[in-house]
């Protein structure tokens, strides 16, 4: 409700917005439901940024939030990222810029000074659907600000009120995108998103994502979402800039959208080999650790090497997860003497709460941590 409000009142007065998400499919469509539907609501000066993983790193932090301010906005709607961004919320109250967070990462003890959280996984919410995505965070906010935008009379005949259905399809990808568990709640979501697209009803960026793989959009299937268009979405956030995924996911005609597919179609393939090489490398790894014994591998996995990818260590991490079944923990090199890690983990292992007892352990090992039980 908090939250509604205060996105609401930047509307209602014609105030400045800017949405700051993240570099994966979740993040990019999580911006897209909040670009497109501010825009439906009647907001003319909204816009988004997505920090790049190899200059800024991820979420809102104070760099970030220097970059936002150069264009003067009155409020930060961050989204799919935002529960850790302690210091950045911070440097935002600084210059006098508000922040809303909306995020479905775990929370840790303490919690930004935003005007507002919207998150299922902070302490005290009673949302019962705890593993939706961050999409659908933002998607359920914008409902709010639909009702509370309702309520003020907001919508008239020449401010027509939105149908919120036409995002469902947007909705859907990233929550599929993202691999979150498909409870009731996100199965209707995905269902009804899916019905939208076999319809032909669908945005003109996932219509071309689907073509350029080859893909019928009359039998579009959740495996699609995972295997075709996610992975694709995903290259850009990994290789270059997820504002490409953006901005096919945000045209409204089909020969840009089908342009920006295309670009990702190429970043997705160039991942590829990429991701070939560094699992090449990491199996190498493996085999000389082992040795000639046959013998079981260690309870957890951490694997390092000089030149890996930032942008590929999180699939390189899933797949020796697959391969070993221990948790594994993937480094590549990041600024100055640090490094960057992507954890993935088993059922049973909280990957989040024991990186979280080591950061407790060892103050000051571990500069940024963020994520979930099993990534």
């Amino acid at each position: 409700d908090r939250a509604s409000v205060v996105v609401a009142d930047i509307i209602e007065k014609g105030g400045k917005l800017i949405v700051v998400g993240d570099f994966d499919a979740d993040g990019a469509t999580s911006c897209v439901v909040m670009m497109r539907c501010l825009k439906a609501f009647g907001l003319k000066s909204v816009d988004y940024l997505v920090p790049n993983r190899f200059d800024f790193g991820y979420g809102l932090s104070p760099q970030i939030v220097d970059v936002a301010a150069e264009s003067k906005p009155d409020l930060i709607v961050t989204v799919d990222n935002g529960i850790s961004s302690i210091d950045g919320v911070e440097r935002a109250k600084e210059l006098g810029i508000k922040v809303v967070v909306t995020d479905h990462h775990l929370a840790a003890d303490e919690l930004p000074d935003a005007e507002a959280i919207v998150n299922p996984n902070q302490p005290g919410c009673q949302f019962p659907s705890k593993v939706i995505a961050g999409v659908g965070v933002a998607f359920y906010l914008m409902l709010a600000v639909r009702a509370e935008l309702r309520r003020r009379q907001w919508f008239n005949d020449s401010r027509v009120e939105p149908n919120m259905a036409t995002l469902l399809d947007v909705v859907a990808l990233g929550t599929v995108a993202d691999v979150v568990p498909l409870d009731e709640n996100n199965r209707t979501l995905v269902e009804t998103g899916l019905q939208r697209i076999r319809n032909n009803r669908a945005c003109a960026g996932i219509n071309a994502l689907l073509s350029i793989a080859g893909k019928s959009i009359e039998r579009c299937s959740s495996q699609d979402f995972g295997f075709i268009i996610g992975p694709r979405l995903n290259a850009a956030g990994r290789l270059d800039d997820m504002s490409i995924g953006i901005e096919c996911l945000l045209s409204s005609e089909d020969g840009p959208a089908r342009t920006l597919a295309a670009r990702l179609h190429q970043l997705n393939l160039a991942r590829r080999l990429i991701e070939q090489d560094m699992q090449g490398e990491a199996m190498q790894i493996l085999a000389y650790m082992q040795g000639e014994e046959e013998q079981d591998p260690p309870l957890a996995m951490t694997l390092y090497q000089p030149g890996w990818h930032q942008g590929v260590i999180g699939i390189l991490a899933s797949r020796i997860k697959d391969s070993l079944h221990r948790p594994t923990i993937a480094f590549a090199d990041g600024d100055e003497d640090q490094v960057k890690g992507s954890a993935r983990s088993i059922p049973g292992n909280h990957i989040r709460d024991i990186l979280d007892a080591v950061a407790t352990r060892h103050p000051g090992l571990i500069a940024k941590l963020v994520g979930h039980a099993k990534a």
